[in-house]
C-alpha cells in the first residue's frame, strides 16, 4: 500500500472508535479524558521508566548533552528522567494544568524547562528544534498522522523516540463494551500500522516490542473502577457492576490496572531527525 493509502486507513481505523451518539448523550462525563492524576503519578515516579527501551534510546542520543522536546508531554513522564543529560526541556501539551505540574517538577529537579500550550503540529511553528524529540502515548489520538510525524521529524536534530501500546489502548475494554452495551468495538489500528506508515514515509524507523516491568497502573482498584466506568459511559450508580465485571476479567482488588499498558505490551519506535 502507498503512504496515502496507509494514512487513510489509519484515519479510518481511528474514526471507527467513535462512540454512538445515543450512548454519549446518556453520560455527563467525557469518556475520552483520563483523570489528570493518572499523568501526574507517572511523571512523579519516573524511575519506573528507566529500564525501558524508550528511555534508553533517548538517553543514548544524549550521550553528548542536548536539548529535549516532549510532544504530548502531560506532566513530563517521558522527558523528566532525561534531566541529567538535558541542557533544556520544552514540553508541548494541550492541557495547561498538566504543563504547570511539569514546570513545577522540572524546577524541583533543577532543569531548564519551558512549556508550550497547544496541540501539535498546530504550535510547531512556535517551537525551536531540539536534539531529541520524545512523544509517548499520543499517536492513537492523531487522525492526521502525516503532518504530525513530519513536524516531529523536522524538529529533531538527532533522534525521534515514540512510544505507544502495541494494541489500541482501549482494546482491553472491548469485552466490557459488549457486556454493558452490546457493542462490538474495533481492534485496529495497532502499533504495527503506525510502523508501516513511518516506513512508507521513508523514515527508516527501528522498533522494539517490550513489556513494562512491575505494576502497569497507578492508584487503587477503586481508581480502575472509576476510570473504566467513565470509559464505558456508565453513571456512578453502575460502579458496583463495573467492579464485578473487572474481577471476572481477573483484575485484582488490591491494585490498579492501566488497560493501555497490558496485553500485547508496548512498542518503542525511533528514527533519525532531519534538522
Amino acid at each position: 500500500m502507498s503512504a496515502t493509502d496507509l494514512l487513510e486507513r489509519w484515519r479510518s481505523d481511528l474514526e471507527s472508535w467513535a462512540i454512538p451518539d445515543e450512548i454519549l448523550a446518556a453520560t455527563p462525563e467525557s469518556p475520552w479524558v483520563l483523570p489528570r492524576q493518572h499523568f501526574i503519578a507517572r511523571a512523579e515516579a519516573p524511575s519506573a521508566d528507566l529500564a525501558s527501551p524508550s528511555y534508553r534510546r533517548a538517553w543514548e542520543a544524549l550521550t553528548s548533552p542536548g536539548s529535549v522536546l516532549d510532544v504530548g508531554a502531560g506532566a513530563g513522564a517521558a522527558c523528566l528522567p532525561l534531566v541529567p543529560r538535558a541542557t533544556a526541556i520544552v514540553a508541548v501539551d494541550s492541557d495547561q494544568e498538566l504543563l504547570n505540574v511539569f514546570v513545577d517538577n522540572a524546577d524541583r529537579l533543577g532543569a531548564a524547562a519551558f512549556a508550550i500550550h497547544g496541540r501539535w503540529p498546530d504550535v510547531a511553528g512556535k517551537v525551536e528544534p531540539a536534539d531529541v524529540v520524545t512523544c509517548h502515548h499520543v499517536l492513537y489520538n492523531v487522525a492526521d498522522l502525516g503532518p504530525f510525524v513530519a513536524a516531529l521529524t523536522s524538529h529533531a536534530r538527532r533522534l525521534v523516540v515514540v512510544e505507544l501500546t502495541v494494541r489500541h489502548p482501549l482494546t482491553g475494554l472491548n469485552p466490557l463494551w459488549e457486556r454493558f452495551h452490546g457493542l462490538v468495538r474495533p481492534n485496529v489500528p495497532t502499533a504495527y500500522d503506525a510502523l508501516a506508515v513511518l516506513k512508507e514515509l521513508g523514515l527508516a524507523p527501528c522498533h522494539q516490542v517490550w513489556t513494562p516491568s512491575g505494576d502497569s497502573g497507578h492508584g487503587t482498584f477503586e481508581d480502575t473502577v472509576e476510570v473504566t466506568r467513565r470509559r464505558l459511559c456508565l453513571g456512578p450508580d453502575r460502579a458496583d457492576e463495573v467492579a464485578a465485571a473487572l474481577r471476572e476479567l481477573g483484575v485484582e482488588n488490591d491494585r490498579a490496572v492501566d488497560f493501555g499498558s497490558t496485553g500485547a505490551g508496548l512498542m518503542t519506535i525511533w528514527w533519525a531527525g532531519c534538522v
